[in-house]
């Protein structure tokens, strides 16, 4: 199995395939993604919850344990903001992620109300999770740093995650990951401040892959959006049904073509 930083090398910019249970993370595999990052969103509202590491680190670790067995391409947890508010029991959650086989992180700047932590805290966080991750072995896992500015900011978005995406870059970080960052400028303003890859988030404004990887864009990913659109449907269906008395819209679909484990 590749390296998220092997994958890098290899692709121009590389799209993630958000999954959110095994069987998404199958699905996605077989119709050729090469990268899985699991979405927290989704995770949580596949099992009835909200966002916001409302479930516990363990039930997030089973389905994490579940979709681990069924693919066999790196996978990227959306660990949130480490599922704890003690620097020592978030670098302890991403380590047994990586005893587990996961290859990188997603890793907030924020907490779970979205408000930014000092950077310097968070630098520091970074510093000490690359330093005990290579020295258990763990050199190749990716860590992913995501600065919440652009969520938790009105004003000076652009300056601030200049300033911190370049710290970051310092303390060990692998990647920045900037969602909601939509203006082009703002994209290539820094991208020319960083030299690590550079993660994008597709919005509805934002759905162009090719576009952005011609400005140097090197991940893209999308977040909720398809367990949303996913929801959406099974909202439709169970509307339609009930309403209609009729199931003939359950079966106006292409065969399956997903290969299950046996």
């Amino acid at each position: 199995m590749k390296t998220i930083n092997e994958l890098h090398k290899d692709n121009k910019c590389i799209v993630v395939g958000n999954a959110w249970d095994p069987m998404s993370a199958l699905i996605m595999e077989q119709q050729g993604f090469n990268l899985i990052g699991t979405t927290s969103w989704g995770v949580a509202n596949s099992l009835g919850y909200q966002d916001g590491e409302i479930i516990s680190f363990d039930e997030y670790l089973k389905v994490i344990k579940n979709i681990l067995s069924v693919i066999s391409i790196p996978l990227s947890v959306d660990v949130e903001s480490g599922f704890s508010i003690n620097k020592e029991e978030i670098i302890d959650n991403v380590l047994t992620l990586a005893k587990l086989g996961c290859s990188g992180v997603n890793l907030e700047d924020s907490t779970k109300e979205y408000q930014l932590k000092p950077k310097q805290e968070f630098s520091e966080l970074l510093k000490d999770l690359r330093s005990i991750l290579d020295n258990a072995n763990f050199q190749d896992f990716f860590i992913n740093a995501r600065t919440d500015t652009y969520i938790a900011l009105q004003e000076r978005q652009l300056e601030e995650t200049l300033e911190r995406a370049a710290l970051y870059e310092k303390s060990g970080a692998n990647g920045i990951f900037v969602p909601l960052m939509s203006d082009k400028n703002d994209i290539k303003s820094l991208l020319s401040r960083i030299t690590l890859p550079l993660n994008i988030m597709s919005l509805p404004n934002i759905t162009d892959i090719e576009e952005l990887k011609e400005i140097g864009v090197r991940k893209y990913s999308f977040g909720n959006a398809m367990s949303d659109a996913i929801i959406s449907t099974i909202e439709k269906f169970s509307k339609s049904i009930l309403e209609t008395k009729n199931t003939k819209e359950l079966y106006l679909h292409d065969d399956l073509r997903t290969k299950f484990m046996n």
